[in-house]
């Protein structure tokens, strides 16, 4: 079994950029790649699928726990040729860090190297990398097998480094003189549909990377011992959640505006039963016949003039709402299901309604963290006290005017007890009417999929 780590030394030291180019190399070998994503990003798994048709899955400790974690990279990876994990933040931030993932799935690392500015330097920060690793983790994981230097100014340059790494191989490199980044905007990179990777980006690295990088060299420090008595464990314990006949529908917003969903989310809908049908807001006037309306989070603020300029479907969404059909909304998906939306020039868009109150945009971001909710009513997904967990992440909040006054005269109740990961309780939320349920918060279905499969299977089966 091949799998490798890409971690990097700080944020912004090149590694998304590195797991692409090194994506698409192997793609272009004739390999088939599985993608991972360390943590709970969605923009950087939608660029992975892009380079490689298949879907990047998120891997978090946090989240999911280290059983359903380690199961889910070792029921992905088995049908791969090699298995490529892009790490989250600095090598050893964060709580769990990409360091730790590492440690548990026992993979071998990666590590990507911004050079600018240093030469033996360079050498100095692996060596330390390495040593802290093995002291708060053994020996037992394979560590750093490799390096990618990033921003490579010359050939004398990257021998001095060279020379200086002395028992950690220099994988390869990428030069200074070479732009090859990605659009950024207030919640990370561009998104996949957005089409940020253009020609350019695929012939400088056929053409120029494809011989600064050892793809082979890459392949060589990329196994793992699968003859350790964890894995084999895992692998014949893990039992995916059995298909069913297809029994129920569900319409999946999926376009520009609204394309943030765990791919585990998706699969387990699958395994409960769901066939999932793709609408977009942006464009379809009415959404697909369903058991279920699924709006995802994404950039709903980018396109406002165009999704409040659809009244057809936001009026038909509002009226199915009201029937009482099962709607999920989760983080953009709450602002297109609020009554409207201020943006950031103080401009307002009308959106479907079907929660009393209005967003506002800010520039600055209101929170970045994960949550855990406990249920405190039942929902068409879990039974009251059911815990969940996920992130939440937005530029957007609430207007503070009376909403609570019309929240409860229109029968909505904030149904999440809300949870900080460092902090304890901290908010009610999760606006349910009638059906209809609306957060800020991206639940992870795979924290607790027992429960959520059962309560799909109970609620929502013809």
């Amino acid at each position: 079994m091949k799998a490798l780590l890409i971690a990097g030394t700080h944020s912004g030291c090149g590694k998304t950029t590195a797991t692409l180019v090194i994506l698409h190399l192997l793609k272009s070998m004739g390999l088939s790649v599985q993608p991972f994503k360390a943590g709970p990003d969605f923009i950087d798994p939608g660029l992975h699928r892009l380079i490689t048709g298949t879907d990047s899955v998120n891997l978090d400790l946090w989240m999911c726990g280290t059983k359903r974690t380690l199961e889910t990279f070792l029921h992905r990876s088995e049908t791969a040729d090699i298995s490529i994990i892009e790490g989250v933040m600095g090598f050893f931030d964060g709580e769990p860090s990409t360091a730790e993932l590492a440690a548990e799935l026992k993979v071998p690392v990666l590590l990507v190297v911004d050079a600018y500015g240093m030469a033996e330097t360079a050498a100095a920060i692996v060596k330390g990398f390495v040593d802290y690793y093995h002291r708060d983790f053994g020996t037992d994981s394979p560590g750093i097998k490799g390096v990618i230097l990033n921003r490579i100014s010359s050939e004398r340059h990257l021998q001095r480094i060279k020379k200086a790494l002395r028992d950690i191989p220099v994988i390869g490199y990428i030069p200074s003189h070479l732009d090859i980044t990605i659009p950024e905007r207030h919640l990370g990179l561009t998104t996949a549909e957005e089409s940020p990777l253009d020609r350019g980006f695929y012939d400088t690295i056929s053409r120029i990377l494809s011989k600064t990088i050892g793809i082979e060299r890459l392949l060589s420090i990329a196994t793992i011992e699968e003859n350790t008595e964890a894995l084999k464990r895992e692998k014949r314990h893990h039992c995916p959640a059995p298909l069913t006949d297809r029994r129920f529908r569900v319409a999946l917003a999926h376009d520009r505006a609204f394309s943030f969903y765990y791919p585990d989310n998706l699969n387990l809908l699958r395994s409960a039963g769901a066939e999932i049908v793709r609408f977009s807001p942006l464009n379809d006037r009415t959404p697909p016949e369903a058991d279920l309306i699924y709006l995802g989070g994404g950039y709903p603020e980018l396109y406002a003039e165009e999704l409040s300029g659809n009244r057809e479907l936001l009026s038909t969404l509002c009226r199915l709402a009201s029937e009482g059909l099962p709607v999920y909304a989760e983080c953009g998906g709450l602002l297109y299901i609020s009554e409207g939306i201020y943006d950031t020039q103080g401009r307002y868009f009308p959106m479907a309604g079907i929660l009393p109150f209005v967003m506002k945009m800010r520039k600055r971001r209101a929170y970045l963290g994960y949550r855990e909710v406990m249920l405190e009513d039942d929902i068409f997904f879990g039974k009251r006290d059911t815990r969940y967990r996920g992130h939440e992440f937005h530029y957007s909040e609430i207007i503070e005017d009376d909403y609570s006054g019309k929240m409860e005269k229109r029968g909505i109740k904030t149904i999440y007890r809300v949870f900080d990961k460092e902090k304890g309780f901290v908010k009610m939320e999760g606006y349910r009417y009638l059906n209809t349920l609306g957060s800020y918060v991206h639940l992870h279905f795979g924290s607790n999929p027992e429960e959520f499969i059962s309560a799909i299977n109970k609620n929502l089966m013809r």
